[in-house]
């Protein structure tokens, strides 16, 4: 196998988004990206079992069109990598399960991997400068809000915090349909927003007082934000007075940011690590990336977020990761691995 530049297939499928890379080393060939989220709107939100179903139904082409648009076959491939976890089980045993019949099939090794860390992974695809370590990663998606310090992408990853209810992206759309705005809430919040005075309403900022700081300084929490919003539509409406979208759109999404950005922030000044990382697909958010720019400069911390495409969920940032491990010697995992819809941060690959 060639560790130099190893040419690698991922398959990403922990959510909603069908997901099918190549890269060769840190150089993206292919990002193939089959959303089911017009499925999941008719529901409000993703339904695991049709998400699992969409899996069955766009790996096949998704994979095709990924080697059509790197122009290379599946005999050229130097492994297979796949999520094994975090994620909602049946949409991770899908892509697993297509991960091991496609491995097996053209004899090729596989390598099973962190969706969180492959966020991290995400950022060395194209890079105008390779990711210096350490770093402190923000990773904030529909189902996960989480704070990773990173000594060694491939064997030093832990977790400093994550969310202990709703996750930022589960607020988002929770809070939109308070509004009355479609899912998915993150881009609809972040459109109402336009125009709103985000000083307008101080809606709370969970975990952040001095009594959470020794237990939960890094941990999130949005489900008190989210019950703030929903009390005060509920109590101008119960008034009959116009709820002003725009300038609660603005108020809340400058919460969720402050929230986010502060703890982050707070973690690169504890560990004397004045790198951060965000990723995600919640990082599409303007303010969001707005704010963290303004918070990492003040702070003299250097701010890295790949491209908005790289940031959802999508598997050329498995298939970079899987890459890294094969160049620093790892060996392949083993067919028993199986899904793992809790998988800690800590365990980069799956034996």
């Amino acid at each position: 196998m060639n560790r130099e530049a190893p040419l690698v297939l991922g398959i990403e499928t922990s959510c909603d988004e069908t997901g099918v890379g190549i890269v060769r080393g840190t150089e993206l060939l292919a990002n193939v990206i089959a959303s089911s989220m017009d499925e999941h709107a008719r529901y409000g939100g993703v339904v695991p079992e049709v998400a699992a179903r969409a899996h069955l139904e766009a790996l096949g082409p998704s994979i095709d069109a990924a080697l059509a648009a790197s122009g290379v076959s599946l005999d050229d491939l130097d492994a297979v990598a796949v999520t094994s976890g975090p994620g909602l089980a049946g949409a991770l045993m899908v892509g697993v399960g297509a991960a091991k019949a496609l491995a097996l099939a053209i004899e090729k090794p596989i390598y099973a991997v962190n969706h969180l860390v492959g966020h991290v992974g995400a950022d060395l695809l194209d890079a105008d400068a390779p990711l210096e370590t350490p770093t402190i990663a923000l990773l904030v998606s529909g189902g996960h809000t989480s704070l990773l310090v990173v000594r060694d992408l491939v064997s030093d990853v832990e977790l400093l915090g994550e969310t202990i209810d709703d996750a930022a992206g589960e607020a988002f759309d929770k809070v939109a349909r308070v509004l009355g705005l479609p899912y998915p809430g993150g881009p609809e919040i972040d459109r109402a927003a336009i125009g709103g005075d985000p000083r307008a309403i101080r809606f709370p900022r969970g975990l952040t007082q001095p009594k959470d700081q020794a237990a939960h300084r890094y941990d999130f929490s949005f489900s008190g934000l989210k019950t703030a919003v929903a009390r005060w539509v509920e109590q101008r409406e119960a008034a009959g007075e116009p709820v002003p979208i725009a300038d609660v759109a603005a108020s809340f999404r400058e919460a969720v940011a402050d929230v986010l950005v502060t703890k982050a922030i707070a973690a690169c000044t504890d560990l004397g690590v004045p790198r951060l990382l965000l990723g995600g697909g919640v990082v599409a958010n303007a303010r969001l990336r707005e704010l963290a720019q303004e918070r990492a400069d003040a702070a003299g911390v250097a701010l890295r977020v790949p491209p908005l495409s790289l940031c959802t969920d999508n598997g050329a940032m498995i298939a970079a990761l899987g890459a890294q491990l094969i160049m620093a010697g790892h060996e392949p995992s083993g067919l028993s691995f199986g899904a793992d819809s809790t998988l800690p941060a800590t365990e980069v690959q799956v034996a």
